[in-house]
């Protein structure tokens, strides 16, 4: 739904205080600092959202200090349309200042027909990224990374895409994302060796989904390499929105996509005793579940989706409380294992 709302002003000056309201943290061991809190653009951007309210969470998000958003090339539906809705908002509303930005987009899903749409071949992640760039009308990108580990194409194959495209100015830093701890570690390993050192790793982490502290928190901490965390709040199940239940309107009572009524059932207890502790700290449990996190100095930073301003507003209140007594960090390893 491309649509502007033509009384909002064209002329956007962000908050001239936005540093001063965000938390930065430096990449592994680059030179690159990135926010605590990230925004995504996975959901809410695409042709079937409205774009008004994407451009109002962008701009709101920087603002506030966010200045890394983060795409790829299958982001809407359909696919792509939430680079080309990026396009629009950076063309109206951000062009000025792009070297305040920090633009990610990926490839390695199911992107278009054939064999040469999807995975790790080197002809498909350069001429993904070419389209990447013309959707959004950038010249490069500053980082831009390898969606998930292909099983049949070598690894020094899709490694040596990823050097090309610096080499090429197409993008300043590539990362990798959903590749296993021994992967990763094998990966660093070609990047380095071509020159072309791995940035950051983009991993699903959670209070629910633990596994990168199955050996790859350990591995990119030990090579230099940051961690992004997405899906920081399990699809919504560590947020208020099941406290007392399923509402008929959400996304587990509907069994869309990544999240069932099954799952939410058996994780109640969990979602319930966690939200209580919440509120001991004075927080909701989704700025909780983001705090949680964050108390890692190895995460460099979560990546939040959002679907209104004061949504986006409300989790970044997460910043301000990463500390965790050890009562605290007890009492939520005690819920986790309810």
């Amino acid at each position: 739904m491309k649509i502007f709302d033509k009384t909002n002003p064209i002329d956007y000056r962000p908050s001239e205080d936005r540093y001063n309201q965000m938390l930065f943290r430096r990449c592994g061991k680059s030179g690159i600092q990135l926010p605590a809190i990230s925004l995504g653009l996975w959901h809410n951007f695409g042709f079937v959202d409205n774009l008004e309210n994407g451009r109002n969470i962008v701009k709101r998000a920087f603002d506030l200090g966010i200045t890394h958003f983060d795409l790829a090339n299958n982001y809407g539906p359909p696919f792509g349309s939430a680079e080309e809705n990026f396009g629009t908002i950076l063309k109206r509303d951000l062009a000025k200042y792009r070297d305040e930005l920090f633009i990610s987009s990926k490839a390695g899903y199911d992107m278009w027909p054939g064999p040469y749409g999807n995975f790790g071949s080197r002809k498909y992640l350069i001429a993904s990224l070419d389209q990447s760039l013309k959707r959004m009308g950038l010249d490069y990108v500053d980082l831009f990374y390898h969606h998930r580990p292909d099983p049949d194409t070598p690894l020094e194959e899709t490694m040596g895409a990823l050097d090309q495209i610096v080499r090429s100015g197409k993008a300043l830093y590539v990362g990798i994302s959903n590749y296993s701890a021994d992967e990763t570690s094998k990966a660093i390993k070609v990047l380095r060796d071509l020159g072309t050192p791995c940035l950051i790793h983009q991993a699903k982490y959670s209070m629910f989904e633990r596994w990168v502290e199955d050996g790859l928190l350990d591995v990119l901490d030990n090579s230099g390499v940051g961690l992004i965390a997405f899906s920081p709040l399990a699809q919504g199940m560590l947020t208020d929105k099941y406290v007392n239940g399923i509402p008929k309107d959400s996304r587990a009572a509907k069994n869309m996509t990544y999240l069932d009524k099954v799952t939410v059932e058996q994780n109640l207890p969990k979602i319930k005793a966690l939200s209580d502790i919440a509120k001991s700290r004075g927080q909701k449990l989704s700025q909780m579940a983001l705090s949680w996190l964050l108390k890692d100095d190895r995460v460099t930073s979560v990546l939040i989706g959002a679907s209104s301003v004061g949504q986006l507003e409300e989790n970044l209140q997460s910043i301000k409380s990463v500390d965790f007594s050890s009562d605290e960090t007890k009492k939520i390893e005690s819920a986790l294992l309810s």
